[in-house]
């Protein structure tokens, strides 16, 4: 008997005519109906100036907002048909965020930051150092993990946030604007860790204005006026 052949995993994004329009009086369109589907493994950059819908964007992809219309499925989840403590479970689970203010909290140590993305997971207790040391060795900080953020440098403490946004192992990791704080070589050692983890297999997202960060994508989307837009190319080795 032939086996049958393995069903596709399903995106880890997929919008199918996403919009989000905040109530008014007067009503305003954040975000048109737009679709975009971001396949398992792949590197995706979205840029446009301030003002053009990235936050929104960010906010519906993040299971932060939910779209006014169209569908948005997560890993093959519709997640319009989920109730706000499922939408709640299924971000902590599969999604990772990096912000640009990194968010860390200064009076613990890069160990203890990346055990707190934890505590509402199922990792039990006793296996949080581990799993966050690991995760802090796999950004080149195996040797930092009692440091305060304090004590680390701007790249250091977004790389601390890129362990902590990883050690739940998420479908995707969703950065906004990742080197808007960092001098150009501390930039530079951030966007390399995340060609290293594309590389690996993990589906990156960044949202940035800078059209160089933007570069470094594989496939760039475009936002400006709440308007979606795609290109596509082979970015250079």
């Amino acid at each position: 008997m032939t086996a049958s052949p393995t069903p596709a995993e399903p995106p880890v994004i997929e919008f199918r005519q996403v919009g989000l329009t905040y109530p008014g009086p007067p009503p305003v369109e954040a975000f048109r109906p737009s679709d975009l589907t971001v396949h398992r493994g792949e590197f995706v950059t979205v840029v446009g100036p301030s003002g053009s819908g990235k936050s929104t964007f960010l906010n519906i992809a993040g299971l932060l907002d939910t779209p006014t219309t169209g569908s948005y499925l997560l890993d093959g989840v519709d997640t319009g048909r989920l109730r706000d403590t499922e939408r709640t479970t299924l971000r902590g689970r599969r999604i990772g965020f990096v912000f640009q203010a990194f968010h860390l909290m200064p009076h613990r140590s890069a160990r203890e930051n990346v055990e707190l993305a934890m505590v509402y997971g199922t990792a039990p207790r006793r296996e949080r150092p581990r799993r966050a040391r690991e995760a802090l060795d796999r950004v080149g900080l195996g040797h930092r993990t009692e440091a305060l953020p304090t004590r680390l440098s701007g790249g250091e403490r977004q790389r601390v946030a890129i362990a902590r946004a990883l050690v739940a192992e998420p479908s995707l990791l969703l950065c906004d604007e990742p080197t808007g704080n960092l001098d150009t070589g501390n930039a530079q050692t951030v966007l390399r860790l995340l060609d290293a983890l594309n590389a690996e297999g993990i589906t990156v997202v960044l949202i940035t204005h800078d059209p160089a960060v933007a570069a470094r994508g594989r496939r760039t989307v475009t936002i400006r006026d709440g308007i979606l837009s795609e290109s596509e190319r082979v970015r250079a080795c």
